[in-house]
């Protein structure tokens, strides 16, 4: 089993910025890929970036340019920096890691953009 605890969240206004992380615990194996999803009300939840073992990123586009996603492979965690925050980026921010087969996911942390 692996455990997924998620922290950073909050108020921001437009324009700021957010840094998640994501702490993962339990039965961890050395390949994996860790991501970040988010969910806004009334809407499907959604990838912002994930990050293998190796370090190969993905990003959605409306992220693009302004999160980065990182992992850090002796502590087990991975971290979303957030710039440049908009409204639309209001949303619950969910960790993610995959692992032979296996989703695992965090409980989700809230992120508010507004003035």
């Amino acid at each position: 089993q692996v455990q997924l605890v998620e922290s950073g969240g909050g108020l921001v206004q437009p324009g700021g910025s957010l840094r998640l992380s994501c702490a993962a615990s339990g039965n961890l194996y050395s390949i994996y890929y860790m991501g970040w999803y988010r969910q806004a009300p009334g809407k499907q939840r959604e990838l912002v970036a994930t990050i293998t073992s190796g370090g190969r990123t993905n990003y959605a586009d409306s992220v693009k340019g302004r999160f980065t996603i990182s992992r850090d492979n002796t502590k087990n965690t991975v971290d979303l920096q957030m710039n440049s925050l908009k409204p639309e980026d209001t949303a619950v921010y969910f960790c993610n890691r995959n692992q032979m087969a296996v989703a695992y996911w965090g409980q989700g942390t809230q992120v508010t953009v507004s003035s």
